[in-house]
């Protein structure tokens, strides 16, 4: 018999090569995760992400699960708690990654395939220079943008589409149909820092980025936000914009019902 834990945790992605763990490299996270837990257990863990974040890009809500022996013990003998678990993770995973709660949950709950919603911010500076204590949180661009003209083309996200346009694997073979229920533009009266949010059931590889590079685009009048329904009805990454920096992408939450938590 086995326990599942549910995960949430935040990451700065800067020096990651993203969440997925490789072969090439150790610099994942994923791969420190299951490196601290293993070592704690003294066998392989295998952690199971909601998604997979690019190299760069940042997490505040990302969620993860994985499973351990029921009555497995801590290395000091005590048995596995879901507060010592938390405990043992931020002790040894870097200070660029926090465990923000674990939770026990149903054997069947997988943090992937029973996520509902996946909420995204990416954030744009359009002054010159970028704050130095957020720079590695957000794309500086150093230019006025039209937020009015940018709200028109996002309006031709939302819905249920093909978005192989926006999909960076040009060898994607699974289908390229996804739900986007919201894609809002947000400026603070006085800020000069651009919020995009996408909120949907799921995104495809580097889908965020290319959305956000389009709009972009259309906020710097290289594009009209009317073409935003030719792009999509092409099928075909070159219709599309640039891939927008990682450094601008944080991954804000994931939501899941409630059945899939029981």
């Amino acid at each position: 018999m086995s326990r599942n834990y549910r995960i949430t945790l935040q990451y700065e992605g800067t020096r990651y090569d993203g969440w997925q763990k490789q072969g090439n490299t150790g610099n994942t996270i994923q791969g420190k995760l299951e490196q601290v837990l293993s070592r704690m257990c003294g066998f392989s863990v295998e952690v199971h992400g909601s998604g997979r974040t690019d190299a760069g890009v940042h997490a505040m809500g990302q969620v993860a699960n994985f499973h351990l022996p029921d009555g497995a013990f801590m290395p000091d003998g005590c048995a596995v708690t879901p507060e010592r678990l938390c405990r043992y993770l931020n002790h040894y995973l870097p200070d660029d990654i926090a465990v923000t709660s674990v939770k026990p949950v149903s054997e069947r709950f997988h943090s992937r395939l029973n996520a509902k919603k996946k909420i995204y911010v990416y954030q744009v500076e359009t002054a010159q220079k970028r704050d130095v204590f957020v720079r590695h949180m957000q794309y500086g661009l150093g230019r006025k943008i039209d937020v009015e003209e940018m709200k028109k083309a996002a309006r031709f996200f939302v819905g249920t589409h093909d978005f192989r346009s926006f999909c960076g694997n040009k060898k994607m073979k699974k289908s390229t149909v996804r739900t986007v229920y919201s894609v809002t533009i947000h400026q603070e009266p006085g800020s000069s820092v651009l919020i995009l949010r996408f909120v949907g059931n799921g995104f495809l590889q580097h889908m965020v980025r290319i959305m956000a590079g389009t709009l972009i685009e259309v906020g710097i009048g290289e594009r009209q936000a009317k073409t935003m329904v030719d792009i999509l009805e092409a099928r075909d990454r070159q219709a599309a914009g640039f891939t927008a920096p990682a450094e601008g992408l944080c991954l804000v939450d994931v939501l899941y019902g409630d059945e899939d938590l029981k």
